[in-house]
């Protein structure tokens, strides 16, 4: 087990310099700077603050010379908000996109397994249709729609909820927001669930519980359930990292001060080395949850820890 981990390990590090040198590049060739405003500095000010942030050296020895930084954990200033650092910007937010992340995906798991199992169990029946039926909304309606919309219905409209910002301590906040994010996980957790159950069903093993006489909720918590919740351990990698991703709009719909606010408002100041800090924390994050799930599911399928064997 241990060599299927370091393997894994080993290759989430080229991953994650891939990503960091195509962000750079991508960031740094795109059109505009960090110091473009709408009046123009002037030419000895702007030459100044190349100057100060190594802009005005050539791109290789900045793309260097960033990498040696971050060796030391070091991401930088913001070139924008001068009065702080990255890694002060990602302390600020990133505790607030783990709790909407975490909270988002408990909820979709939470509500997205069970639905689909009972969708399963009433194939073709009232429930499995109206299930299916909104899923299939939740699936089609983007999270950038969905988010303005809850917020009108029960912010505007209803005044349930608060419609944005965020204050430390009232959950309230945090209810349209986690549901918006939810919601496409959730769907598509429904319909996953509910076809891979439906074929479970039908195995041989199954078949055998269920002609010994054993009760119909004794087979499917032991014999139904872990086959078919295999390939749902095996979306949640995936799913967490959309999740996180999702947020960068959710949390700009409604105000958060998380990481995707940040990430917004640097990649429209160009503001290189905040984007780049972002982007280096969702990429550890996603390659992490990727791991993780890599790593249970070798737990429980001998096969992926020893692919050499029959």
């Amino acid at each position: 087990m241990l060599r299927y981990v370091l393997g894994r390990l080993a290759g989430a590090v080229p991953t994650l310099f891939a990503v960091v040198t195509l962000a750079f590049l991508l960031v740094r060739l795109a059109p505009g700077g960090p110091f473009d405003q709408e009046q123009p500095l002037a030419p000895e000010v702007r030459a100044n603050l190349d100057r100060l942030y190594g802009l005005d050296r050539p791109l290789a020895e900045q793309y260097l010379r960033y990498l040696g930084g971050l060796a030391r954990g070091d991401l930088g200033p913001s070139l924008r908000l001068r009065d702080f650092t990255v890694r002060q910007l990602i302390a600020t937010g990133l505790p607030v996109s783990l709790t909407l992340g975490g909270l988002a995906l408990a909820l979709a798991v939470g509500l997205g397994v069970p639905l689909g199992v009972l969708a399963a169990r009433r194939r073709r029946g009232l429930a499995d249709r109206a299930l299916l039926f909104v899923a299939v909304l939740g699936l089609a309606i983007p999270a950038y729609v969905t988010a303005p919309v809850l917020a009108l219905v029960f912010g505007v409209h209803l005044h349930w909820l608060p419609v944005a910002g965020w204050e430390p301590g009232r959950p309230a906040d945090l209810v349209l927001p986690v549901l918006a994010l939810a919601l496409p996980t959730l769907a598509y957790l429904v319909r996953l669930v509910r076809a891979s159950v439906l074929e479970v069903e039908h195995e041989l093993h199954v078949r055998t519980a269920v002609a010994k006489g054993l009760a119909p909720a004794a087979v499917l918590v032991r014999h139904v359930l872990p086959p078919a919740l295999s390939p749902v351990l095996g979306y949640l990698g995936p799913a967490a990292a959309g999740i996180l991703t999702g947020s960068l709009v959710v949390e700009t719909v409604f105000g958060l001060p998380g990481m995707g606010r940040f990430l917004v408002q640097g990649a429209l100041n160009r503001d290189y080395t905040l984007v780049m800090g972002k982007v280096i924390v969702y990429a550890v994050l996603v390659i992490g949850l990727n791991l993780v799930v890599d790593v249970l599911q070798a737990l429980i399928d001998p096969r992926l820890r020893h692919p050499e064997r029959p």
